[in-house]
């Protein structure tokens, strides 16, 4: 390990609620994670974990098992992998506030995103969750309660009237509830530290951050994707946090999943760029002001959303973005050592991919005018590039993150019960190469219901992502074999005639009629461009 990395702790992000792999596979990258410079894993587990009791409905149908969490643990701990469990308590509460049994713990009756902070029931449920999870993580040091993106907070009944007295306020709202999860988990399980998604606080009065009592109970993880991000404003706000209490902090960086919600290849030279500008953060701050970086891998957007780069595409960014972190920079030398350490020759950084701005949850969704093939502003979407296109209805707004809500935009609407199973559907698609099947996927839902747009912690207006395509290259290690990702659950409704695409275990999920392809400026069917097909052969 290398002296010049100003992040003692080095987190893989594991976003579990698309394409979870199976165990067999995580036992393969765990140690080319640690072999690559990451030292701990941020497990974000949402509905893959084994609830139990009344609990147990939020549970995925192919939810790992308590064995399967007691192994996953016991491999980390092979690898010196510090694991860190994340618990959604506030905002992305879709797996839980879908069903019939919570939908009254909404904050807003038709949106299942966000939780009701005046119900004393949501803080009842978000402590069982947190109860459970850290009863199987016995060693955990940290737990991540999420809190970011909490959309339509103020927005319900309750909160109108209360926000109606003079001295209340949204950020005061926001306050009081995340003290509240802090407290529980520091009263329930002292020995454990809560970390939390900062956007919701990087706007709030240093007074009101200050007098809330959050910087003594919890550690900000400050979130940015952007290739461009602000480096200079990243240290002002490292600097009011400090000054507000808060006495550690984290950095949040992407290494695939944060270009585009259908993004299929990961474009490594945007990420690099990333972290190239938090290496910069750090070294505008003192020395040791930010505890760790967390490096997210976004599967989704948000629970509705359709899958984005999946695990096995994103180890060739993954392995750049922390080796350079380790060395200080991604330089001819290091990019040799990744190289070496993957097995590949070679390794291209460079991609078609525009800079977006900002970036996402934690993603950023192209703008309307691109999903249909038209120019955007000054720049044409490229002949290759092939993108669903959503009815009116369905089109997300250039935004925020996974599941941003713009102005005037409506997010999924009421989910009274999870969308019943037409059947297993086992991912294995392939790694861009010859060496052959790495999987890792799950079959795409019938459509996306989130609605939400970039991530990431400003915002502005994104521009589409070409596709890129797969070039020749050798695998060896543990990019070689067949790891192939749990089935997932289907849509609604019945399963597709089978059909000749060569990826038919991907795209087994009945497509809406509705939906159309655009290939560069002409609009084509997709039965006549690839029979019943899928974006994945495209």
């Amino acid at each position: 390990m290398s002296d010049s990395t100003p992040f003692e702790m080095r987190l893989v992000h594991l976003d579990l609620k698309g394409a979870p792999p199976k165990v067999s596979y995580l036992s393969k990258v765990f140690p080319l994670f640690r072999a690559l410079g990451a030292n701990g894993l941020l497990i974000e587990y949402e509905d893959m974990f084994p609830y139990e009791g009344p609990l147990r409905l939020l549970r995925a149908r192919f939810s790992y098992s308590p064995a399967e969490v007691k192994e996953i643990l016991h491999l980390a701990g092979l690898h010196q992998l510090e694991v860190v469990p994340l618990v959604q308590t506030f905002g992305h509460m879709e797996f839980v506030l879908k069903h019939g049994a919570f939908a009254h713990l909404r904050e807003v009756a038709a949106f299942p995103n966000t939780l009701n902070p005046h119900e004393p029931e949501s803080l009842a449920l978000v402590g069982a969750m947190i109860d459970q999870v850290l009863q199987q993580h016995p060693g955990a040091r940290r737990l991540h309660i999420g809190c970011d993106e909490v959309y339509y907070l103020g927005e319900g009944e309750a909160s109108r009237q209360w926000l109606q007295q003079e001295q209340n306020s949204k950020a005061k709202l926001c306050l009081s509830h995340v003290r509240a999860v802090a407290s529980h988990v520091l009263a329930r399980h002292p020995h454990v530290t809560p970390l939390a998604w900062d956007d919701m606080l990087r706007d709030m009065p240093e007074d009101q951050l200050t007098a809330s009592g959050v910087p003594q109970l919890v550690e900000p993880v400050l979130w940015d994707y952007a290739a461009d991000l602000d480096v200079h404003g990243k240290v002002l706000l490292m600097q009011k946090y400090r000054q507000c209490g808060f006495r550690r902090l984290w950095a949040a960086s992407a290494f695939k999943g944060a270009t585009g919600p259908s993004q299929a290849l990961t474009p490594v030279e945007h990420h690099l760029r990333n972290h190239e500008r938090w290496l910069q953060v750090a070294a505008g701050g003192p020395v040791g002001s930010l505890q760790g970086i967390v490096l997210t891998g976004w599967q989704r957007h948000d629970h509705f959303s359709v899958l984005c780069e999946l695990l096995p595409v994103g180890v060739p960014s993954l392995a750049a973005c922390l080796q350079s972190l380790l060395h200080g920079g991604f330089t001819e030398a290091v990019k040799r050592r990744v190289e070496n350490i993957l097995g590949v020759s070679g390794l291209e950084t460079a991609g078609p991919v525009r800079q977006r701005h900002p970036q996402p949850r934690h993603a950023l969704q192209p703008a309307p005018a691109q999903l249909r093939g038209r120019p955007a502003g000054e720049e044409q979407v490229r002949d290759r590039l092939v993108q669903l296109l959503p009815s009116q209805s369905e089109a997300h707004p250039p935004h925020h993150g996974p599941a941003h809500p713009a102005g005037g935009s409506q997010p999924p609407g009421p989910v009274e019960r999870p969308p019943a199973a037409a059947g297993s559907c086992p991912a294995a698609g392939l790694l861009p190469g010859r060496g052959g099947g790495v999987a890792g996927g799950e079959c795409a839902p019938e459509h996306a219901a989130a609605a939400g747009a970039a991530a990431g912690p400003g915002r502005g207006s994104p521009s589409a992502a070409p596709a890129q395509r797969p070039r020749p290259g050798q695998l060896s290690g543990p990019l070689m074999g067949v790891a192939c990702a749990r089935a997932g659950q289907l849509s609604s409704g019945p399963p597709a005639a089978a059909h000749p695409c060569p990826c038919r275990q991907l795209c087994g999920a009945r497509q809406p009629p509705t939906v159309q392809w655009s290939l560069g400026k002409k609009k084509i069917s997709k039965e006549k461009a690839h029979g019943t097909c899928c974006a994945i052969c495209t």
